[in-house]
């Protein structure tokens, strides 16, 4: 199998690196310059016109979005136990959580990194703050969870939900209240950053901080 990934350090490509490290997947890692804009450059376009990563090749599929990529990681390689059964409750559970981090966690995040998008410069510190209101909501909701079905996000079983969860994470560490703030998600954290995967990823990415 031909594996090739797209992305950039500190985006989110990192959690498909990170998969695929941890998986034990042989890959080959094409890391763009954002400052260059490699991601727009008509090489990468040709690839993925979004001119976003991460993108994943697998013997030439292309593959976008980190979660989607992140999931059919799980069901290609079912004895890692990354994903429930399909049809379970454990199952749902899953997908729930996924679709959270796509359709709250992430939304509210890239208003904060990129406030003018969606309302211009002059309201900037408007959507900044919904934004920051947003996404400490959305972490106490997954603090409590973890305090009451913990320790991770589906219980007992570590799955991609965990992996996404913490990469998701990683982004708040220079806000004003980062999720290290809630003891729970700061336990939860350290349990994923003591996996060897997450060190390799680092040094391959040459990532240093919120270690």
């Amino acid at each position: 199998m031909s594996v090739v990934l797209y992305g950039s350090q500190s985006t989110a490509s990192l959690v498909v690196h990170w998969l695929l490290i941890e998986l034990g997947i042989e890959h080959e890692l094409h890391q763009l310059d954002f400052e260059r804009r490699e991601q727009k450059s008509p090489g990468y376009l040709a690839i993925n016109p979004a001119g976003r990563v991460p993108t994943l090749l697998i013997d030439g599929q292309v593959l976008t979005e980190s979660a989607a990529i992140a999931m059919h990681l799980a069901d290609l390689h079912p004895q890692a136990g990354l994903a429930p059964a399909p049809g379970t409750a454990a199952r749902g559970a899953y997908y729930r959580w996924m679709c959270f981090c796509v359709y709250t966690l992430m939304p509210a995040y890239r208003a904060w990194f990129y406030p003018h998008e969606p309302a211009g410069e002059g309201n900037i510190d408007a959507v900044k703050g919904r934004a920051r209101v947003q996404l400490e909501a959305a972490w106490q909701q997954v603090a409590d969870h973890l305090q009451d079905e913990g320790p991770y996000m589906l219980g007992a079983q570590l799955s991609v939900v965990d992996f996404m969860m913490t990469m998701l994470m990683r982004w708040s560490r220079n806000m004003p209240c980062p999720t290290d703030a809630w003891p729970v998600l700061a336990a939860h954290a350290r349990r994923m950053k003591d996996r060897p995967a997450l060190a390799e990823v680092y040094r391959r990415e040459g990532i240093s901080d919120w270690t």
